[in-house]
């Protein structure tokens, strides 16, 4: 019987390994995190919060179920010698999260025994019958990882409760088989085992109700995303000492079914709003992925040194000390438009011919200047000075604005900050200012964006009398969603900018 059992097992292994070649390795973890429509309405709360970067976990998605067809050999481990059966079984397994399923399911099966010929009183073949309904916790053992992506085996340990409906025939003295419904070892006295569906006269239509716990493990391949292949070994002992399934009680405790099975998995439900169960998906995938190829990660403003502020980083700068102001090239070296030797910072005269070359330090060359070019100086100089006057001040450093998570409201802390920014645009009257909203994730993420900036936005006009022209309104840039930015600028941009999605107008 044992041989057999093996020799089973061995071709079974060897089928599946083979069926391993087919397999093709992926670098897909499963999921794409911004693909909603794979997660029910009530985790999207949970699901929003984490695409706006206010929440670090992901919801979990709607994962598929598992139909299994399941067959093989099965025992019973009694006190008359068991022969090899034949079981098969039908099951509905659900994910209770990556290691954690609950899996119901159906067996039938047909076993006999025999004690080695002997056949007495007391001890004689049997034959029987048996269906099971089972609820079993099935636990996978190698789901998580932190060196691979998803399994392609799963090793699984099983555990539950069986209801049996189970029913026994045992040979007389003349080779015929008959039900037996409960009899003690002399098969002369009325055991008080439950029966069910009436008797006859031999008592063919009785079944006897039973109790039973489950346990065993398995294993199983992925084939393609759809299906995979599996050996299990499941065991069943029967509950309050029932010692009655090979028809003969014989003192040694419960008797206990046996099924080693092949089973064949596939993962039902549409695979456009679910992923695969969950038992085959790594959780680690989501963390590893982002600290490969960051997508979702909270990452600092890169901000390159430049020491003389002339737009111009200082691992490029080829002088890097120019002065505040002076227009400089792509190397950010002092431009010399007519090449006289001193800089334009400081050449009063930006195109001195060469015929009037050389020029004296203020860059002004040795040809006589006529009285009309000297007014027309005079008065190019006032023009200067005037445009000057109107040019829009530089305010320098200016602070950022932390909202709470989900709320468009401004604290106290916020409005003085706010009022520092009103009084230095009062000190400038030509200066103006950009505010710059974060949060580009989703619709609801956009429109709360442009929520903050509004808010920051209003109380500067309202409450400080700044005039709505000296503000530039952006929003739902890829940012810190929480923060909106004050810069001083010389741009020209829209200072008023419609709702882009007052439906999901925040409650805050």
């Amino acid at each position: 019987m044992a041989s057999k059992k093996y020799i089973f097992l061995a071709a079974l292994f060897l089928f599946i390994e083979g069926a391993s070649y087919a397999q093709t390795s992926t670098t897909d973890w499963g999921w794409n995190w911004k693909d909603t429509s794979k997660v029910p309405v009530q985790r999207m709360p949970q699901q929003n919060e984490f695409l706006n970067n206010q929440f670090p976990y992901p919801a979990r998605p709607r994962d598929q179920w598992e139909l299994g067809f399941s067959a093989g050999p099965s025992f019973i481990a009694g006190d008359i010698k068991g022969k090899a059966g034949l079981v098969g079984g039908i099951s509905l397994r659900k994910a209770l999260g990556h290691i954690l399923s609950l899996r119901a399911g159906y067996w039938g099966t047909f076993n006999s025994g025999s004690p080695n010929g002997f056949q007495s009183t007391y001890a004689q073949a049997y034959k029987s019958q048996t269906h099971m309904g089972s609820l079993d916790v099935i636990v996978s053992l190698n789901t998580p990882s932190y060196y691979r992506a998803n399994p392609k085996w799963n090793f699984y340990l099983l555990g539950g409760y069986d209801l049996i409906a189970t029913q026994v025939k045992v040979q007389d003295a003349s080779g015929n088989y008959h039900v037996w419904h409960g009899v003690g070892q002399s098969r002369t006295q009325e055991n008080t085992i439950t029966t069910f569906g009436g008797t006859s006269v031999n008592g063919r239509k009785s079944w006897t109700l039973l109790h039973g716990l489950s346990y065993g493990g398995g294993i199983a391949l992925k084939v393609s995303d759809k299906i995979n292949l599996g050996l299990e070994q499941r065991l069943t002992a029967t509950m309050f000492g029932y010692d009655f399934l090979d028809g003969f009680k014989g003192g040694n405790g419960s008797d206990i079914f046996s099924f080693t099975t092949a089973r064949l998995n596939i993962n039902i439900g549409s695979s456009a709003k679910r992923v695969q169960p969950l038992w085959w998906l790594n959780p680690n995938n989501f963390a590893y992925s982002e600290l490969n190829s960051p997508k979702h990660m909270k990452m600092p403003k890169v901000v390159l040194p430049d020491a003389d502020g002339d737009g111009v980083t200082d691992q490029f700068d080829l002088e890097p000390n120019t002065p505040a102001g002076a227009p400089v090239d792509s190397h950010g070296v002092a431009k010399d438009t007519d090449g006289d030797g001193v800089p334009d910072y400081k050449d009063k005269e930006l195109l001195t011919p060469q015929k009037c070359f050389p020029v004296n330090n203020d860059g002004v060359g040795t040809c006589p200047e006529p009285a009309c070019c000297k007014e027309n100086r005079d008065e190019i100089a006032k023009l200067k000075e005037q445009l000057e006057a109107q040019k829009p001040a530089d305010l320098g450093s200016l602070p950022s604005i932390q909202f709470k998570p989900g709320s468009s409201k401004l604290s106290k802390e916020d409005e003085a900050l706010l009022n520092s920014v009103a009084d230095k645009m009062k000190a400038n009257p030509n200066s103006k200012i950009k505010l710059i909203g974060y949060g580009a994730s989703s619709k609801a993420a956009q429109q709360l964006s442009w929520e903050r900036v509004n808010a920051v936005k209003k109380y500067l006009v309202e409450k400080q009398g700044i005039s709505e022209n000296r503000i530039i309104f952006t929003y739902g840039q890829e940012g810190d969603p929480n923060t909106v930015d004050i810069q001083s600028t010389t741009e020209d941009g829209p200072s008023t900018v419609p709702a882009p999605h007052p439906n999901l107008k925040s409650k805050h």
